[in-house]
């Protein structure tokens, strides 16, 4: 006997009929047509607003940026579309929130700054560490198709980015699309447009590697492209980055994705691009005015050494950060002894964000790193996505050291899509049929 049925013979009273299993989910509360349709039209908004924002990224002259009011947007419609956090990307948000109350304080440490100036650079960099988290969880849900939609819309923000910049660089265009006779197109400063280009080359070179013969061609004129514009922008550090880059994505490949055959294309295609390379190398060298802005930029830099150069004075700022816990704030670094910025983006943290501030970006990086390096090696229908992401954000790790990179969009959204993939590792692509055992 029920325990119902139980209490209704005791009580005396009769046991109601149960209700049918149509009725039983209707009193559950089933989600109304309305709100169904609701849910539908702004997951589609979403994906488009998704595309606009990560376009956007492409355009940062100022700040606030069109990318910081595009993931506004996406911000709001995401709340009516479902959209659910994690479990799996909890060690990204307790890093988030460990950060906030740490960069806050080190704000108001600021002496030659305005705390409300301060406050406006811990902000942006508040905001861009959530867009990490946010993209994560985006991405966990359906790593193949959302994959797919951020990494085009990045592409077609980057091809048309090396195309302005490259044309600058050559005297066609306008003087937007330069700075000191380097390529630039909608960026600051060379050295950022040169590393923003490099991750959607990445995925264009995975596809000449592996792809159908199709789509190997297009992409190989993609990866030309791109590779022009990070060869405009002069800056060494992404000429390392895009070869550095370019080799892990080739290895990685080779040891993890490849059979016999695809093992054989890959060193005719690694071999073909050599000589491509060689020839071209050839030919820019052959140009006086190549030539001597190559020599010029590949030479030491005054600003590199002394005392007072890039090297001397990241020693200085690393003991002034050990005398600050604090923090100093941020910008402060260039008001004393040396009136420029340490570029070393493990010391400029804990300047700008106190040591707690400072060690949860740290940290951020290096679980990172951990994270898609220790999933690479695990089988997935999604590793072929995560094989580009932990190529680009290992050299980025890298070149952190020698430039800040705290306030790069492209930084905290590598990082962020790695921790999406990687929570979504065994998520598969319902357009693909599951393979055989």
């Amino acid at each position: 006997m029920s325990a119902t049925a139980a209490s209704a013979a005791l009580t005396g009273r009769a046991t109601p009929p149960p209700l049918p299993a149509e009725e039983r989910a209707g009193v559950r509360g089933s989600p109304t047509l309305a709100a169904a349709w609701l849910r539908a039209r702004a997951t589609s908004l979403l994906h488009g607003l998704v595309a606009v924002w990560i376009f956007a990224g492409g355009m940062v002259i100022t700040e606030p940026s069109p990318y910081e009011l595009a993931f506004l947007l996406v911000l709001g419609v995401s709340t009516f579309a479902g959209f659910t956090l994690r479990r799996s990307t909890l060690g990204l948000l307790v890093l988030f929130a460990s950060f906030i109350p740490f960069a806050i304080i080190a704000a108001f440490q600021v002496k030659f700054s305005t705390p409300s100036d301060a406050l406006i650079y811990q902000t942006v960099t508040i905001f861009l560490f959530f867009t990490a988290y946010w993209v994560a969880n985006f991405v966990a849900e359906a790593p193949g198709p959302r994959m797919r939609l951020i990494i085009g819309a990045y592409l077609a923000t980057a091809l048309l980015s090396a195309i302005l910049g490259t044309l600058g660089y050559l005297g066609i265009g306008h003087d937007l699309f330069t700075r000191y006779d380097r390529a630039k197109a909608f960026f600051n400063d060379p050295n950022v447009f040169g590393p923003f280009l490099i991750l959607p080359g990445m995925y264009v070179l995975q596809r000449i590697l592996i792809g159908t013969r199709l789509r190997a061609l297009w992409s190989a004129l993609a990866y030309g492209v791109l590779m022009a514009g990070v060869f405009a922008s002069f800056s060494r550090a992404a000429w390392g980055h895009m070869a550095i880059s370019s080799a892990i994505v080739y290895l990685l490949l080779f040891a993890l994705e490849t059979h016999a055959r695809q093992k054989v294309r890959m060193l005719v295609v690694a071999l073909v691009g050599l000589l491509l390379l060689v020839l071209a190398g050839a030919s820019i060298l052959s140009i006086p005015e190549f030539r001597a802005f190559i020599e010029l930029r590949t030479e030491s830099q005054t600003y590199d050494t002394g005392e007072t150069g890039r090297f001397g004075r990241q020693g200085y700022a690393f003991d002034l950060a050990l005398q600050n816990p604090l923090g100093l704030g941020p910008l402060e670094f260039r008001n004393l002894r040396v009136k420029e910025e340490p570029h070393d983006t493990y010391v400029n943290v804990l300047h700008a964000y106190g040591w707690g501030g400072g060690l949860a970006l740290i940290a951020f990086i290096a679980i990172t790193i951990w994270r898609g390096v220790a999933f690479l090696f695990r089988p997935s229908p999604n590793r072929l996505l995560l094989i580009p992401l932990v190529a680009v954000f290992v050299p980025l790790a890298g070149e952190a050291a020698i430039i800040d990179v705290d306030h790069w969009r492209h930084f905290f959204l590598v990082g962020g899509l790695i921790w999406g993939v990687t929570a979504g590792y065994q998520v598969r692509d319902k357009r693909i049929a599951p393979s055989p055992p």
